[in-house]
């Protein structure tokens, strides 16, 4: 590159006042020079001269009044001659762009005290077209994204050419390619003026993967433990015989034999047993061995956290290295661990709310302790954390929202360190303003009667997390924003709350139909509205499209198949009854008809003949009153329900298995049922618990008048006792990006069982209990009993000895039980989770049965199911899932998984 400020002989010599003209004789005539010019280049006294014109030339991309702009010139700018600066600025202005690859600044005329000037430029290339080789088409997608090229875009300049080979070499290597090579080739493209056609050949070579991760200088931290805290760096799966010969440069590796494990017994020890194999055998099919320079750097960290957590406060990483042989990766870390150290004397300064004894039940931290300052922090409330009770929600639940906690090493002795935790408590703060934004379809009070804190309260983290989760039950929001924000104002000692919530869209649509054949049109519509506004019901102008708001639901079902079945259901749950407590109003109504099919015909007509005279109605309706408790804690909930149920049999007892053909049944019972629900998201929990006890009873009529056997079942009589216990534990806790990712186990044991009054009388036909299959034919059974499901299995039969039920009629009332016993144990791990669906899978292990008896009630009898499964939960048509079961108990001799392996479909809602 060549800088020029004035180039006035060669300048003198381009202007037309002087011109070279080469003859045959050799003789070169010279035009006189301009004598302004000459007078311009002998000048020694400085004199002011305007620019009376400035022109651009050379540029074909780039515009010239940018150019000039960029560069500081412009018509009628004045500058002083000699000892200016301005053309040496205004070529460091254009340089400074990296838009052009050689600037020139003349002077192409002089009158009096004004010039004129031409900037020459010469415009790097651009791209013309340009194209990969040694990628595959997927991949130059990505690295034209990644690169940012584009064809008369893209200028060519040496950092754009040096960004090329960096991001490919980058992209390659987060794959696991070391060693690759880029090489640009550029020719002119004819196509497009001044630009350039480029052609990224790409050598990647062999993959390589990490064969060992080597440790050198822990003494007492195993390595094995410090290869699992590295979870971005990872070893291959290994299989072999014969182990690796590498050699570090940090010394010979330290390997974990035989006859240090022997001694240690270390065959009791997974971890030992473990690295002991390593050399030899290791498994990793699920983890990826390619490295990762960004993943490597945090694992560091995350190596130097694991040796603080064991009290090595001053471990470091001396030195580490990577080294490539044989395609394969060898990672060198050479490490300092330091000494041990623990915990000493704590002392507390500056409380007065709770005394020393109180704050150190709550740190929960001893003397000889192993020092971690993570531990520390998170037991003061310095670092969050989900399951350990901090010092500063103490303080905070008491309304000290403003308290300082600061730990501070105050001696340090041998290995031992003793601490000062000054609290500066300040005044208590309490709540001014709750401010709710982003309810545009729900009503304020719905949210604000959830709230467990209120302007004028004391500030309580608990009662704010408490809020969390009541506003997360209503399914109303989108998780994510039910985040408030505390506003503290340490002038007046108050705190306002703001809530910006996000609403979605909770009503469940279910429809069907279909065409049988010999049946007729056969279909389904329900909907479900969870948040509906009965008040607002006759308002024209709330119908957008239902009135909504109110946070009450109403659900409406209908269904038929054909001529044969149909059915009309209907609920309404108000569940702020007043407007002032929790106190839930549940109606329900339900109708059903079902006429008996006559099968003799079909073949001959193709259809199928309904016989009037069979038939079996049910009507049923219920009213349910429920309450919240505050005792034993406001997580327990009473429900109070009264249901009237009438069965209308015609010639149809034997279908159902009833013990009468013809006849009405009346079924007239009250249920108490008490929960404690602290679950903590309706639609995927990760925590909490849901335990119910529930008993429904009908009036002992046979206790005051012994009925004859024609009219026994005239009013039906039982007891039946059920409960029920659910429980969701987390399994780590995940942070960053994957925070929302983590496995959750739940563990569910459910009993049920029926009583009679009078051991004269046989057990109610109605109200029992049905097993196996999902139950999602079964969910509206017209004899009203419930139905557990059990994956992996058809519907029991009572009666079949075998432990095989594939022969079990649906309805039939011979397969009812009166006891039941079932257990359950799931992973879940959620795949999608956000406001449009939430996908998850899981494994599941079940057990139950059921007995038509109580003298043969066998607890330890269970029919056992394993499998795998998974949930979709769109939020206009509710939970869809599936169920692949193995019947563990139906497995034969000679049979495989097609005779005990089971599918299950679930919609809208998880079986029982």
């Amino acid at each position: 590159m060549r800088f020029f400020l004035f180039r006035f002989c060669v300048s003198i010599i381009l202007i037309t006042t002087v011109n070279f003209v080469f003859a045959q004789n050799d003789t070169v005539p010279v035009s006189p020079v301009d004598p302004q010019l000459e007078q311009w280049l002998s000048s020694h006294t400085p004199k002011e001269y305007t620019i009376r014109n400035v022109t651009v030339t050379g540029a074909t991309y780039l515009d010239s009044s940018i150019l000039l702009s960029v560069a500081g010139l412009h018509k009628g700018q004045t500058f002083t001659y000699p000892g200016t600066d301005l053309f040496a600025r205004a070529i460091q202005n254009l340089w400074r762009q990296k838009l052009v690859s050689d600037i020139q600044i003349y002077l192409t005329r002089v009158i009096g005290d004004q010039v004129d000037l031409e900037v020459a430029v010469r415009e790097m290339p651009r791209l013309g077209d340009f194209k990969f080789e040694g990628a595959k088409k997927s991949e130059q997608e990505e690295l034209i994204k990644k690169t940012g090229i584009a064809k008369q875009t893209t200028i060519l300049s040496e950092n754009t050419r040096r960004n090329i080979i960096d991001v490919t070499k980058g992209f390659y290597e987060e794959k696991g390619f070391y060693g690759v090579k880029v090489d640009l080739i550029e020719r002119p493209d004819p196509v497009f003026r001044n630009s350039n056609a480029l052609t990224i050949k790409i050598d990647r070579g062999k993959r390589v993967k990490i064969d060992e991760i080597n440790f050198f200088g822990n003494e007492n931290v195993r390595s094995i433990k410090l290869k699992k805290q590295m979870k971005g760096t990872k070893e291959m799966t290994k299989m072999t015989l014969f182990p690796s010969q590498y050699v570090s440069s940090y010394g010979p590796k330290k390997h974990y034999g035989l006859h240090e494990y022997s001694k240690e017994w270390g065959f009791l020890s997974g971890s030992k047993t473990l690295e002991v194999l390593d050399p030899y055998f290791r498994f990793k099919f699920f983890s990826s061995s390619k490295f990762n320079q960004k993943k490597y750097v945090e694992d560091k960290e995350k190596v130097l956290k694991y040796f603080n957590s064991k009290g090595y406060r001053d471990a470091q990483i001396l030195a580490d290295t990577q080294v490539i042989q044989n395609n394969k990766m060898y990672v060198d870390i050479k490490v300092k661990e330091g000494r041990q150290y623990y915990f000493g004397d704590v002392v507390w300064k500056g409380n007065s709310v709770y005394s020393d004894t109180l704050l150190n039940q709550i740190l929960n931290i001893h003397k000889g302790d192993i020092y971690d300052a993570s531990v520390l922090n998170k037991a003061l409330g310095l670092e969050p954390s989900q399951d350990v009770q901090d010092i500063a929600t103490a303080y905070r639940d008491r309304g000290y929202l403003f308290v300082s906690i600061i730990p501070v090493e105050t001696k340090i002795y041998n290995d031992t360190i003793d601490h000062e935790i000054r609290i500066v408590e300040g005044p208590q703060a309490r709540i001014k303003n709750i401010n709710i934004r982003g309810n545009d379809r729900t009503k304020e009070h719905v949210i604000r009667r959830e709230m467990r804190i209120y302007p004028g309260d004391l500030y309580s983290q608990t009662a704010l997390m408490r809020t969390i989760r009541e506003l997360n039950a209503l399914n109303y929001f989108e998780q994510e924003s039910i985040n408030p924000q505390p506003v503290p104002n340490q002038s007046d000692g108050t705190v306002d709350i703001n809530w910006n919530l996000k609403e979605k869209s909770s009503d469940q649509l279910e429809l069907s139909a279909g065409w049988g054949g010999g049946i007729g049109l056969t279909g389904t519509l329900g909907v479900t509205f969870n948040n509906f506004s009965i008040r607002n019901i006759w308002k024209k102008e709330a119908w957008d499209p239902l009135p909504v708001g109110d946070g009450q639901k109403l659900s409406i079902r209908v269904q038929s198949n054909g001529r044969a079945y149909r059915s009309y259901n209907f609920a309404f749950t108000e569940p702020w009854l007043g407007g002032k407590k929790r106190n839930s109003l549940i109606l329900s109504y339900n109708n059903s008809k079902f006429y008996n099919i006559d099968f003799s015909n079909y073949y001959t007509t193709g259809r199928y003949e309904y016989d009037r005279n069979k038939s079996l109605t049910v009507n049923g309706f219920s009213i349910g009153l429920g309450k919240q408790l505050r005792w034993p804690d406001d997580y327990f909930y009473i429900t109070y329900t009264a249901a009237l149920t009438r069965y209308n049999v015609k010639n149809m007892g034997d279908v159902y298995g009833l013990p009468f053909n013809t006849g009405i049944s009346n079924n007239l019972s009250f249920k108490i049922a008490v929960q404690r629900n602290s679950v903590s998201d309706p639609i995927f929990p990760r925590s909490g618990s849901d335990i119910m006890a529930s008993v429904q009873a009908t009036p002992p009529y046979s206790l005051w008048k012994t009925p004859t056997s024609e009219d026994q079942y005239k009013n039906v009589e039982y007891h039946k006792w059920r409960f029920s216990s659910t429980w969701y534990v987390p399994l780590g806790r995940p942070k960053g990006e994957n925070k929302d990712r983590q496995f959750v186990l739940k563990f569910a044991a459910k009993y049920g069982f029926m009583g009679r009054y009078n051991s004269k009388m046989g057990y109610s036909p109605f109200e029992r209990f049905q097993l196996g299959d999902a139950g999602l034919q079964n969910t509206y059974s017209l004899t009203g009993f419930d139905v557990v499901a059990l994956r992996g299995y058809p519907i029991f039969a009572t009666s079949d000895p075998t432990i095989n039920p594939d022969n079990a009629n649906t309805g039939d009332f011979n397969n009812l039980f009166t006891i039941f016993n079932k257990y359950q144990a799931e992973l879940r791990y959620p795949l999608v989770i956000n406001p449009s669906s939430t996908i998850f899978g899981l494994a599941f292990f079940e057990a139950a049965n059921g007995w038509r008896d109580y003298k043969d009630y066998n607890p330890f009898k269970l029919r056992r199911s394993v499998g795998l499964g998974m949930r979709f939960y769109l939020p206009m048509f509710g939970l869809l899932g599936f169920d692949y079961g193995v019947g563990l108990d139906r497995l034969r001799p000679g049979g495989g998984l097609k005779d005990s392996g089971k599918f299950t479909f679930m919609l809208g809602f998880e079986p029982e």
